[in-house]
């Protein structure tokens, strides 16, 4: 006998509850698990058992959580501290990605020795901070992070004013590898005494740190904001002469490939034309002294830096001469000459194809500094 539709519809509500039912009782068996306090306290005492003030295994934490990075950070406090300290100290245990093996050790060994009441002016800190910067790294404003904490430490070494200090705190100085921190402490010290914004020092950041990779010797001292901002704006007018000269040799290099029927080739010459096919020159005249002895040397540039920088550093305008280099119409040589330890760039040269100087026209004779 046919089932009316009432029938249907009941037997397939009848399904869907026995269905829901059957669901719930496999879900209701499966007890959660409980903490895994054993792996916690295994995590967080790895490495530095000998710095254990707790019995491990006496640990009995009245802890619902099971989230294992919150677990590691209660075992450590239970193992280590006497004290409570910063949460910038205290994140090493929770999030260390992206952190080296070195350094992960470095900041869990600082949040050991200061939650334990230790000097870690004494552990180690001292090696970068002055017993007054500790303290304020010890007791930093909240939110900030571990490289933070210390960078907003040494501007309140230079500065009684906490914003201030923030604002450095805040800006990619705090980014600096600890081993140029030499270096972008006069940085700190610079923009405490001329306070600026976050965004102005971040781009200040890439000049001087272009500076300082190029110049080990570079220093702020004597320098004002002025000054920097024009070295800054020449520096980028520089990039732009040196992308727009990269721009010209690849297409030129591009245009080779396909008359010759070739796809155009990867980067492979890190930026270099071929030049001139002339090696590079040096001479040294004879001295007794060897103290005193000089080197000349003629020099090929072959790089669209090589050009800019040239041009910058003579006050000419041999940049200019970056399509001729390119095409192999002409070659640029920079003759310097070395002694005591520094070099000077004397003059400014352009050969023809035919490896000639100052001769024919349109070539120019030796490009000398602009007066």
């Amino acid at each position: 006998m046919a089932k009316s539709s009432l029938q249907r519809r009941q037997e397939a509500e009848r399904a869907r509850v026995e269905a829901y039912e059957a669901s719930l009782r496999r879900v209701s068996q499966q007890p959660r698990p409980a903490p895994n306090f054993k792996t916690a306290i295994d995590e967080a005492k790895r490495g530095f058992e000998t710095r254990i003030l707790r019995d491990a295994w006496a640990w009995q934490p009245q802890m619902k959580t099971r989230n294992a990075a919150r677990l590691r950070l209660a075992a450590a406090r239970y193992l280590f501290a006497r004290y409570p300290v910063g949460e910038h100290l205290e994140q090493i245990w929770i999030d260390s990605d992206g952190l080296g093996r070195d350094e992960i050790v470095l900041r869990k060994n600082w949040y050991i020795v200061a939650a334990s009441g230790g000097s870690l002016y004494k552990e180690g800190a001292g090696e970068w901070l002055s017993r007054k910067e500790v303290h304020a790294f010890l007791n930093p404003p909240p939110g900030l992070g571990f490289e933070a904490a210390i960078w907003q430490a040494i501007a309140r070494s230079y500065s009684d004013d906490p914003c201030i200090a923030l604002r450095i705190a805040h800006s990619r100085i705090a980014q600096t590898p600890r081993a140029e921190m030499g270096f972008w402490r006069e940085a700190a010290r610079f923009f405490c005494a001329h306070p600026t914004t976050v965004e102005e020092m971040d781009d200040f950041r890439d000049f001087l740190e272009d500076r300082y990779r190029r110049d080990r010797a570079f220093s702020l001292k004597g320098r004002t904001p002025a000054s920097l901002s024009r070295q800054m704006r020449e520096w980028h007018r520089d990039l732009e002469a040196i992308a727009r000269i990269e721009a010209a040799r690849r297409r030129a290099e591009a245009a080779q490939a396909r008359a010759r029927g070739h796809a155009p080739a990867q980067e492979a010459g890190g930026g270099a034309w071929r030049g001139a096919a002339i090696t590079d020159w040096s001479w040294s005249p004879a001295a007794k002294d060897r103290s005193k002895r000089e080197i000349y040397m003629a020099i090929q540039l072959r790089t669209a830096a090589d050009l800019v920088s040239e041009t910058r550093a003579m006050r000419h305008c041999v940049a200019s001469y970056a399509q001729k280099c390119i095409t192999g119409q002409a070659s640029i040589w920079s003759l310097r000459r070395r002694a005591a330890g520094s070099t000077e760039r004397l003059l400014t040269v352009e050969l023809d194809r035919q490896n000639r100087g100052g001769a024919g026209p349109g070539l120019c004779q030796p490009l000398a500094p602009a007066r």
